[in-house]
């Protein structure tokens, strides 16, 4: 039978979260279980007052959540290769930035995060006035080395992107970092990349223009800036359209599997009729 398609996009992403999967069971069920008597003696006022089972769920979440930022970057990176043709994780770009543009960056991110004396409120970001002003600075060229989450070559179209995938809750700090080095990217001269953004994998809050988490909110226009990409406008760029279901479609396929495996082999109880609907 012929493929689909999409199919190979959607095998890519099913490996990649099996793989991560059976990782997690490995760890929580052999290499790093709950032990109630081991919690009981260290935390005996914990144990007296709340049941087991919900450290023990706390135990498996701890395990789950961290590896799980990483699987966003591996799981950009198949949809890349398969819909852009070239991905890298992790790569180096390095290119000259004028001097006054490096200050002007600094300066932009400065204002973003202080008030100014007398005034109580911060600038809030604008990203099309903020890169028009950095672009207009000069001076002697000085290079600059900027470590990206994912790079993605469009190879039939010879464009060349850079991506900062956080998650969809980030913090004030690494929101900053990003921005730093997405203006230094769009700085450089010339040109490196045709285009940097920052990346949220999902929009917990549905829309983005319903998305409100405050934390980026003081480095990007989270719902505006032509920089920011979040869910489905993400995953059909790099992957192609219809990307983004087919990576819903795969998570909820595996999420029954696992729920129950979780259930019976991690809680040592049956899976709840109510469970089996839980869709993404």
């Amino acid at each position: 039978m012929a493929k689909k398609p999409g199919d190979e996009i959607s095998e890519a992403i099913k490996q990649v979260i099996k793989t991560m999967m059976e990782r997690v069971m490995n760890r929580v069920l052999f290499d790093d279980p709950f032990i109630a008597d081991k919690h009981r003696a260290e935390k005996p006022l914990y144990a007296a007052l709340v049941p087991d089972e919900i450290f023990k769920g706390s135990h498996f979440e701890r395990r789950f959540v961290t590896p799980f930022g990483g699987v966003w970057e591996k799981l950009a990176q198949v949809a890349a290769i398969k819909g852009l043709g070239k991905c890298e994780l992790g790569k180096s770009i390095t290119g000259n930035i004028p001097q006054e543009r490096l200050r002007r960056i600094t300066e932009v991110l400065n204002r973003l995060e202080h008030a100014e004396k007398g005034n109580k409120n911060r600038v809030r970001p604008d990203w099309d006035n903020e890169l028009n002003y950095i672009l207009k600075g000069d001076g002697k060229l000085i290079p600059v080395t900027v470590i990206c989450d994912v790079y993605a070559e469009y190879m039939t179209k010879n464009k060349k992107y850079s991506f900062e995938i956080k998650s969809p809750l980030p913090n004030s700090d690494i929101t900053k970092v990003s921005k730093e080095k997405i203006l230094k990217l769009h700085a450089m001269q010339p040109l490196q990349v045709d285009a940097a953004y920052f990346v949220l994998p999902y929009n917990p809050y549905g829309k983005k223009k319903d998305y409100k988490w405050a934390f980026p909110f003081r480095w990007f226009n989270m719902t505006q800036d032509k920089s920011v990409l979040i869910g489905e406008e993400f995953w059909d760029l790099i992957g192609g359209k219809g990307t983004y279901q087919h990576f819903i479609s795969e998570i909820n396929n595996l999420g029954k599997e696992y729920r129950e495996r979780i259930y019976k082999e991690y809680l040592g109880i049956e899976p709840p009729d109510r469970d089996k609907e839980i869709k993404i």
